[in-house]
């Protein structure tokens, strides 16, 4: 029996529960009212996996019926879920410990159908909190309806928080020059949104740049003068500026007021007591308007007053602040000088990443999240196992420094061209690996993954999805920036020369190792529940993406030898059919967001490849 995350203690029996027609799920009166959204939940699995609709009450238990209760005497976070002769009993400390109750009953119900075995749980997580950060703004904008089914999973998974990140993809009331260009989320998604994870036992907090990062903003005519370097309302598009600069001048009083003024219209639209203000990545700060302030006072120092001052903002508006925390690992010694309310979210995204930083934090006596990601950005698909062992090592440093939480995040840097769905198993790494120190090895968790979430009755998806890794030679992030280089007016030997250090001798190699992962992929596919299988589809065209920009690559490298080849205007053509199918499958579940934006990278290629 597969269970994610993995219960602290399982016994499991002799025996099994038939589920029957005139079985019933039956809310006791302990159970307050949200209870209804979880007994629903577990009515749609049964429908779905037993093929059998069984009602929901409340009151009176009978004998074979699923008994759904609350007692405080547990504890918050406990929950037991027994199975045996008479019945099904989830009993939980909390309406949220329930709804984990629950979630493993689905899980059982899902690999058993309508016969369940008999077994005892007796549970609890070992971080308070576990969340997930999914980039909203750089690239890929999300339906309501597909964030929706993102809160699904992670309420499948027992994880409690979920936070989006936004610099101008909100519909800021008065700032329609932010976003006039964009498909921002309005404050009615954002209002549903919330609803929706507060049922689900999903905290959503609301997490907007505010002092890097804040590239629209600081571009609009309004308010360019409120940027630390001059002249960023001329600059063109670039992904690469938009990660790199933008940083609030703070030097200026008017760019504190207009902040404060966005986090209090946005704050207002969540119930959560928490609001992340981001405040990472300051890489311009002291170097242009600020420059004589941060000589007198020092860079350290700014970013301290600055930070401060908002943070004492929330906490007169009753909020917990939160921060990004790679500038004040570089400052330690200012730390104390934070309100003790403070969480500091720190990152780290390495196979091997340090645990300096959190030994730093923990010195100093901060708050801390431990922040691991996904691996997606930039890639057509994720780096699977480059995200367990991140998400591994980054949870056990939480463990070992007193962390109160895990926060996995899923960047958009260059336009968030992986499709979401790629980035499940590395929420699921994350939600067991935060739940308890009990966690499978690589394999065999992939095995697992890929029978439960993917309905793969051969284990194998997932391990099929991490061989991609080692088949992209011309990467998104490079043929970004070339492209990038070139429009700022690098001359053509130049960039030719970028490619010296780039190996696409093995380009004819991977692109048949693709080829074997597309018919592996392809009898997987026989072995796996037909509502699961698009990934099929989407996997296809991520495999076609890489095929296609390594044969890119290959193309400009033989120009850089002073070849010609005489295959570009096949290549271009190749990669204009991908591009149609990416779009379509990228309509699915997202606004427009920036798929223009990745379009034109797409016929810059394919115009130079026809030249």
């Amino acid at each position: 029996m597969i269970l994610l995350p993995l219960p602290k203690k399982t016994e499991e029996k002799e025996g099994n529960l038939m589920l029957r027609m005139d079985t019933m799920i039956v809310m006791d009166t302990s159970c307050p009212q949200g209870t209804i959204v979880y007994a629903r939940q577990l009515k749609e699995e049964v429908l779905n996996w037993a093929g059998m609709t069984i009602e929901i009450g409340r009151g009176t238990f009978r004998k074979g019926d699923i008994l759904l209760m609350v007692d405080a005497c547990l504890g918050e976070q406990h929950y037991t879920l027994k199975i045996e002769e008479e019945g099904a009993f989830l009993c939980g400390g909390s309406l949220a410990s329930l709804g984990w109750a629950v979630q493993t009953l689905r899980q059982i119900v899902r690999q058993s159908g309508g016969l369940l075995p008999h077994v005892a749980i007796d549970d609890e997580p070992d971080m308070k909190n576990r969340g997930f950060y999914h980039d909203a703004t750089r690239g890929r904008i999300q339906t309501l309806e597909n964030m929706k089914k993102m809160v699904d999973i992670l309420s499948f998974y027992k994880m409690n928080q979920l936070q989006l990140y936004v610099e101008h993809t909100y519909l800021f009331r008065d700032l329609t020059e932010l976003w006039r260009d964009e498909t921002p989320m309005t404050a009615e998604e954002v209002l549903e949104l919330d609803q929706y994870c507060y049922e689900r036992g999903v905290e959503l907090v609301p997490s907007i740049a505010t002092f890097g990062h804040l590239y629209k903003l600081l571009k609009t005519r309004s308010f360019e003068h409120l940027c630390e370097l001059p002249g960023s309302f001329e600059e063109r598009f670039g992904f690469q500026d938009r990660m790199h600069h933008h940083t609030v001048n703070v030097s200026n009083r008017d760019a504190i007021t207009l902040i404060k003024e966005m986090i209090n219209e946005y704050m207002q639209l969540f119930r959560t007591d928490k609001f992340n203000i981001c405040a990472d990545e300051t890489f311009d700060l002291g170097t242009g308007r600020s420059a004589s302030l941060a000589e007198e006072k020092g860079k350290g120092v700014l970013y301290m007053e600055y930070i401060k001052e908002l943070f004492e903002f929330l906490i007169e508006k009753g909020k917990t602040p939160m921060f990004w925390g790679d500038i004040i690992c570089g400052h330690p010694e200012l730390y104390p000088q934070l309100p003790r309310e403070v969480i500091c979210l720190n990152w780290g995204y390495g196979d091997n990443q340090p645990e300096r930083e959190t030994e730093i934090l923990h010195s100093v006596g901060a708050t801390q999240y431990l922040c691991p990601g996904v691996r997606g950005w930039n890639l057509w698909v994720n780096l699977i196992r480059g995200g367990y062992v991140n998400i591994t090592r980054m949870c056990g440093f939480a463990r070992k420094h007193d962390a109160i939480g895990m926060l996995n995040t899923d960047w958009g840097d260059f336009g968030h061209v992986n499709h979401p769905i790629f980035s499940i198993p590395g929420i699921i790494f994350g939600a067991v690996c935060s739940w308890g120190e009990k966690v499978p090895e690589f394999e065999e968790l992939c095995r697992q993954i890929s029978v439960l979430e993917f309905g793969d009755a051969s284990g194998e998806l997932l391990s099929c999805l991490d061989r991609v890794s080692g088949t992209m030679a011309f990467s998104w992030f490079g043929a970004v920036s070339l492209r990038e280089h070139a429009l700022k007016g690098e001359d053509h030997d130049k960039l030719l020369k970028m490619f010296k250090n780039e190996d696409m001798s093995r380009v004819p190699e991977q692109n048949a190792q693709i080829q074997e992962i597309e018919k592996q992929l392809r009898l997987i596919s026989r072995n796996m529940d037909s509502s699961n299988r698009r990934i099929v589809e989407y996997t296809h065209i991520s495999l076609e993406m890489t095929k296609v920009w390594n044969e890119v690559g290959y193309f400009l490298s033989q120009l850089e030898k002073g070849e010609k080849p005489d295959n570009g205007r096949e290549i271009a053509a190749r990669l204009e059919r991908c591009l149609h199918y990416y779009q379509q499958s990228w309509r699915e579940n997202s606004k427009e967001g920036d798929i223009a934006k990745i379009t034109e990278v797409f016929c810059w290629y394919a115009d130079i490849l026809r030249k």
